[in-house]
């Protein structure tokens, strides 16, 4: 029973800090400064330490995340009267935050409801400030504001954690050596920033649909994540741009059909075969307002182009009904703006659809580069067994099983190869 209850803290904590931990961090960062960004993540990290602790024998408080806030808020109190700050606090809050008087009540506004989402906007820009690298600004948001560990972002990045353990040192460094803020950028600077932003969104949404993590294919958690941030955006004037509308529009159509992407048993279910009645409605429906608002600019970004793909297919009314003309004409205009192998790869998978297995085949035996990669190898092998060359297909299916380490694509392989039988 003990180890139950321990399990399902450690559940709630785990969801807890995949929701609160970047709040917390752009909290705490906006009143100590950019430049100790590294003690507002050791309070977070000491905060859901003593939550494990502390709820493990299953006394759990009526509101966990009030807990945390409160037992954060403390921690910094603490730092800042025993003056344990590593480097001198100057910013608007500092007269606030030297004054006992005033000090408890500056902390507790600035965990109110609007303080925590400008603190967040705020802490966005910041990361995506001009004097980082595009790899360093992502590698900094997915670590301080969404809660993922450097594994993760190595995972993310096709790296590996001591490439992303030295990027996140030099860039914390530069934050020092720069004197950086949390200011918001300049009207010249706000949409690039916001772009870099948005891309940093949209890499998170994808680890959490299609998760590195071997036991768990999906990652709601991660999903629902960007989303808030992306909802965040589109509520501040500012940054509510049609290419985060667009984007929007993207998560709204993939997360609609997250009940049907596993069965019970946490087997894939692939899109031909999902109950399109279990489809999210609400979601599809929110998708299209969103992607009516993004059209509403003269720009085109890569997101409308990918939120429009996913709209044909959430808006179909079955799988034959699929406007599979449209998606390919939409797949040509994504790769004649960038070659992305990974739409390249999709549009083959199309091409099988409208001209059958053999000139997919063709196409994607031209590609180069995919070799090594599972999906390749599976949608090669997937159009050898329509192609009915089901010895050549095993043999495709059987190298893409070498190359995953997910149990739920290897049980969607297996399921491949007994076909072939």
């Amino acid at each position: 029973m003990a180890t139950e209850s321990n399990n399902e803290v450690n559940k709630i904590v785990d969801h807890l800090f995949r929701h609160e931990a970047g709040k917390m961090v752009a909290v705490l960062t906006r009143i100590f400064g950019f430049k100790n960004i590294e003690q507002a993540e050791d309070i977070v990290q000491d905060t859901i330490i003593r939550a494990l602790e502390t709820w493990k024998f299953g006394k759990l408080p009526a509101n966990p995340q009030a807990w945390l806030y409160r037992t954060a808020k403390n921690k910094a109190i603490d730092l800042i009267r025993r003056e344990q700050v590593k480097h001198k606090i100057d910013n608007d809050l500092t007269i606030l935050l030297r004054s006992e008087y005033t000090l408890s009540a500056a902390i507790n506004e600035m965990f109110n409801e609007n303080e925590i989402k400008d603190s967040q906007l705020r802490m966005m820009f910041a990361c995506c400030h001009s004097s980082f690298t595009p790899e360093a600004q992502i590698t900094l948001m997915l670590k301080t504001l969404c809660g993922l560990s450097v594994k993760e972002i190595s995972s993310a990045f096709l790296s590996n954690e001591e490439t992303i353990g030295k990027r996140l040192y030099r860039t914390k460094e530069k934050i020092r050596s720069e004197n950086l803020t949390l200011d918001y950028p300049g009207a010249d600077a706000m949409v690039s920033r916001t772009d870099t932003v948005l891309k940093t969104l949209y890499l998170l949404f994808n680890e959490g649909y299609n998760s590195s993590h071997p036991e768990k294919l999906i990652r709601e958690d991660l999903c629902e994540e960007a989303m808030r941030l992306c909802i965040l955006l589109t509520e501040n004037p500012k940054t509510n741009l049609v290419q985060t509308n667009a984007l929007l529009a993207l998560m709204c159509y993939h997360i609609s059909r997250f009940n049907t992407r596993l069965d019970d048993k946490g087997f894939i279910v692939l899109l031909k075969d999902q109950d399109r009645t279990q489809w999210n409605k609400f979601l599809v429906d929110r998708g299209n307002v969103y992607m009516e608002r993004s059209a509403e600019g003269g720009v085109i970004h890569d997101f409308h182009i990918e939120a429009a793909i996913a709209s044909v297919h959430a808006n179909a009314a079955s799988y034959e009904d699929t406007n599979w003309q449209m998606i390919l004409q939409l797949y040509d205009a994504l790769l004649q703006r960038t070659y992305n192998p990974v739409v390249a790869l999709n549009r083959c998978v199309v091409i099988g659809e409208i001209e059958g297995p053999e000139q997919a085949i063709t196409q994607l035996e031209a590609m180069k580069g995919l070799e090594g990669n599972c999906y390749y190898n599976t949608a090669l092998g997937e159009m050898y067994l329509r192609a009915g060359d089901s010895a050549k297909a095993k043999q495709i299916f059987n190298k893409a099983l070498s190359l995953t380490s997910s149990h739920a694509e290897t049980e969607l392989i297996m399921r491949k190869i007994k076909s072939c039988n």
